[in-house]
């Protein structure tokens, strides 16, 4: 799946942005003309407004159809800008002005998702009898897309299946990487369900400077990573797009039919490509899109066309499956259900999201403990106060305490992290004391990911890369 990569096509000009919003304009005409449904007129409408606000934070003019920009600001080459209200969120570029972060209620809105809320935490808990990961209960993962129905059909002992991905754009992946996964494996268990993780080497060639041959090499490093995590080698299927394409009638045939059903005009709108991008850019969203349909795996659900996939990811991942949303009913199959997270923060800060490409935002997989511990305590963006005194009188403030925030993710105890948070914002705690507690919940973590990851050999790798059937029956 697509990382978000800084300086990319997607760092629009005035022009192109113009050009985006007149053909996503064409779009919901062609779409009230056609009689479409209300949820995908309504769908079309959101992407309208949301790429017209796009442009009037570009250029400082709101859109006039038939009047190009003529007089604005630049956008910067290191990714839109944003107003001081306004995020930026696409699957390659997460961006926003707020030392909180990124406003994931507007989110829910603009993207129109649903907000996974009590009701829908408890219904998980009663269906499973488990109790909720972590992650649910401190509402990092947030929103969702039809999550009811894979409840339904879990109740009436109806099959389904995980989809999640890696676009490997380096050799070690950071802390932030392992949430979806650590999500995923989690689902996996209390559900007993197959798993398909898809590791998109294709993706990384087309969009970054690397040869196919370090594309696949990245893939494969990932992929050791991603096994060490403790993923059910019998429930499991992990594959490379370079090597599956080519082995896959099923998964190549189901690319096609989404390409079919998709336009240039779309892609454009949705993506913002332009007519500079290589057309494996363009083609690229239907690979992404495939795995969300069970007949592209056949060695695992033989025949079947009707098993619903559920899908957990970071939400600036939600534009493909919006589009695989769409078309999957004009091609027969069925939409799959999301659950999406919110972003890892880089250590300076939840303006943007932890980067692989820059090693003071992040705390790699590889780094030793001395690293973790200098990085937090150089890097880590603190909200506490200038002097002791004050932070002693005022206290700190947790929602833009970097710290803070990775232990929301990583300590699992609820009420310790309650206590911490308590301490922090009265006073009693320290930034320091509070980058210590995090030092040392990353370096035995860290530290035992990176003995599981040597026992993984090249053989396993393999088994987990060959398609095969899995433990399951269909």
């Amino acid at each position: 799946m697509a990382d978000i990569q800084n300086g990319d096509s997607c760092s629009s000009s005035p022009l192109e942005l113009f050009e985006r919003v007149t053909a996503q304009g064409e779009k919901v005409r062609s779409l009230k003309a056609g009689k479409a449904s209300t949820d995908e007129i309504d769908a079309a409408v959101k992407l309208l407004l949301s790429l017209k606000v796009t442009y009037k934070t570009a250029t400082g003019q709101d859109y006039k159809a038939g009047s190009p920009p003529v007089d604005f600001s630049p956008v910067s080459n290191n990714g839109p800008t944003t107003t001081q209200d306004e995020d930026f969120v696409d699957p390659w570029t997460v961006q926003t002005s707020n030392a909180k972060g990124v406003d994931y209620d507007k989110l829910i809105v603009r993207f129109g998702s649903s907000k996974i809320d009590k009701e829908l935490i408890n219904r998980i808990e009663c269906v499973t009898g488990k109790t909720p990961h972590h992650f649910l209960r401190r509402g990092i993962f947030f929103s969702h897309r039809d999550m009811n129905q894979i409840l339904d059909a879990y109740e009436n002992k109806k099959p389904f299946y995980l989809y999640t991905g890696r676009g490997p754009s380096s050799e070690a992946m950071h802390v932030g990487h392992l949430i979806p996964f650590i999500f995923t494996k989690w689902l996996q268990e209390i559900f007993n369900v197959p798993l398909v993780i898809q590791l998109t080497d294709d993706e990384k060639y087309l969009w970054k400077d690397l040869t196919i041959e370090k594309a696949y090499e990245y893939a494969i490093e990932n992929a050791k990573d991603i096994i060490a995590c403790g993923f059910d080698i019998n429930k499991t299927f992990i594959f490379s797009d370079l090597d599956y394409l080519g082995m896959s009638s099923g998964y190549y045939k189901n690319v096609v039919k989404i390409q079919k059903h998709v336009t240039f005009n779309q892609v454009k709108g949705i993506f913002g490509f332009t007519d500079s991008d290589c057309i494996g850019k363009i083609s690229f969203p239907a690979i992404q899109a495939a795995p969300s349909f069970s007949s592209s795996f056949p060695q695992i659900f033989k025949d079947k066309k009707d098993i619903q996939c559920l899908i957990p990811c970071a939400i600036d991942q939600d534009p493909y499956f919006r589009m695989t949303r769409d078309v999957a009913p004009r091609i027969g199959y069925l939409k799959p259900a999301l659950l999406h997270s919110v972003f890892f923060p880089a250590l300076q800060g939840a303006q943007t999201k932890m980067s692989a490409s820059d090693p003071n935002s992040s705390i790699f997989l590889t780094d030793t403990p001395k690293q973790i511990k200098t990085k937090i305590n150089k890097h880590a963006f603190s909200g506490g106060k200038d002097t002791i005194e004050e932070h002693r009188k005022y206290g700190g403030n947790c929602e833009v305490d970097v710290s803070y925030m990775y232990l929301t993710f990583f300590l699992e105890d609820d009420d310790k992290l309650e206590q911490m948070k308590q301490a922090y914002t009265s006073g009693a705690l320290l930034t320091g004391e509070l980058k210590k507690v995090l030092i040392e919940t990353l370096q035995p973590l860290i530290a035992a990911h990176q003995q599981r990851r040597k026992q993984v050999t090249d053989e396993m790798v393999k088994q987990f890369m060959t398609p095969r059937k899995l433990a399951f029956d269909f």
